[in-house]
């Protein structure tokens, strides 16, 4: 019985692949500057309002122990990266189930063995995660905050990065830290801004005017912002219920800021995403490049 479960699974999976093979998906990174601006909250939110907005999205937990993608949602997954690191399960053994059938894979610790695999169990890593490729329309990482070497591969590998920050004079300052760092070691890296916890647009524009314009001319660099997110009650409420703000609470500020950014989202990268895109192959080709 069990060898037929796993052969149906098999099956299951090599359809999928073979129904996918077209689709094109994009990798994001989703970083901070620092720690409580609110960056897995926004990831989770952001990858539920693309759905909502027909895109197909999984979340890959990549903040090192500090994981916490699956607190938001009230879930408690079996299995997560540690797993498939060790060769224990493959990736879609790995792949939970969320609101509004969001999948996510959990991090945990085992981005702590990333950089120190041996050469075979990277190669099952890659060969794995290699699997994603078209799985899905979007993978979104989320990171940790600050640039620990971790982090700072995801960005170099990732197609475009999204850095959310605060109206804090700290968090703005941090936000342009982390983004003139990366510059100085790699040029061309598409960064984009999403101003959290503002109390009017008004604040929202002045804060991102302060990280575009000092970028624009001390590092010659162009960063697109995305949107502003209220500083909204419903929020906190929504965490301590475990559950997405955007489902708890469909109709609060915050989630239609949300709804906001993944439309002005979707319009505007409508063109890129039915074109020839690295994907997931071209994503570890460039992580393990940064890895040797």
């Amino acid at each position: 019985m069990n060898d037929q479960a796993q052969m149906l699974r098999d099956l299951v999976q090599q359809r999928e692949l073979a129904r996918n093979a077209g689709r094109k998906t994009r990798i994001i990174t989703v970083t901070s500057g620092k720690g409580g601006v609110g960056k897995s909250n926004f990831t989770l939110n952001f990858a539920l309002a693309l759905q909502s907005k027909g895109l197909k999205v999984l979340v890959f937990d990549a903040d090192i122990g500090l994981a916490n993608i699956d607190v938001l949602m009230g879930v408690t997954p079996k299995y997560n990266l540690y797993h498939l690191l060790k060769k224990e399960k493959t990736i879609w053994e790995i792949i939970h189930t969320g609101y509004d059938g969001l999948e996510f894979i959990g991090g945990g610790s085992g981005f702590n063995d990333l950089l120190d695999l041996k050469e075979e169990e990277l190669d099952y890593f890659v060969e794995q995660v290699g699997q994603l490729n078209g799985h899905c329309d979007v993978i979104l990482f989320d990171t940790g905050a600050g640039l620990s070497k971790e982090t700072l591969k995801f960005i170099l590998a990732a197609e475009e990065t999204i850095v959310v920050t605060t109206p804090e004079p700290t968090s703005i300052t941090d936000a342009y830290a982390i983004i003139k760092m990366v510059n100085n070691l790699q040029s061309g890296v598409n960064f984009r801004l999403v101003i959290n916890r503002v109390t009017e647009p008004k604040e929202g524009k002045q804060t991102a005017d302060k990280i575009t314009l000092v970028a624009k001319k001390f590092l010659q660099m162009d960063i697109p912002t995305m949107g502003f997110v209220t500083d909204d009650s419903y929020i906190s409420k929504a965490v301590k219920r475990q559950i997405p703000f955007t489902v708890a609470y469909p109709h609060s500020p915050a989630s239609r800021n949300l709804l906001e950014i993944a439309d002005q989202y979707v319009q505007g990268r409508s063109s890129e995403m039915t074109v020839a895109a690295p994907g997931v192959k071209g994503f570890l080709s460039r992580m393990l490049k940064l890895m040797k």
